[in-house]
């Protein structure tokens, strides 16, 4: 890249919207761009490479948390890739936890969908389910 690029052609090399490029300088996870004269905001092949980062770590379910954590780990070069390793580890759980969750949610809907007569009758076991406010069984 030769020339800095304003925030739309950064947006379209990473992947990364321009509103989420502006949030993610907000937060402090891209650092603040530097601006041309008319305000615009520039960005470096340094910044692309960034965002890119970013964006992989969303489409992996990271948090903003942890990819400021991840962040963190990648700048500092003195980093052991153990505490890496840990990050992603304990990502993994979460995410295991995450789709057990769902696997039940999907289960209770199921059955319950399966129990209604989807017809023109008003009664409807899904939304006595609903309003029964009973918790998700474990």
């Amino acid at each position: 890249m030769s020339r800095p690029l304003t925030i739309g052609e950064a947006a379209r090399a990473s992947g990364v919207s321009a509103k989420m490029i502006r949030h993610y300088e907000a937060l402090g996870l891209l650092p603040p761009a530097p601006r041309r004269p008319s305000g615009y905001r520039e960005y470096d092949e340094a910044d692309l490479h960034r965002l890119r980062f970013i964006r992989r770590a969303r489409d992996l379910g990271f948090t903003l948390d942890g990819i400021a954590d991840l962040l963190a780990l990648w700048d500092d070069r003195t980093r052991a890739s153990a505490d890496v390793k840990a990050l992603a580890l304990a990502h993994v759980a979460e995410l295991r936890r995450r789709a057990e969750a769902i696997a039940g949610m999907i289960a209770t809907l199921e059955r319950l969908a399966a129990t209604c007569h989807g017809d023109d009758r008003p009664d409807c076991p899904i939304l006595e389910d609903l309003a029964a406010g009973r918790p998700p069984p474990r």
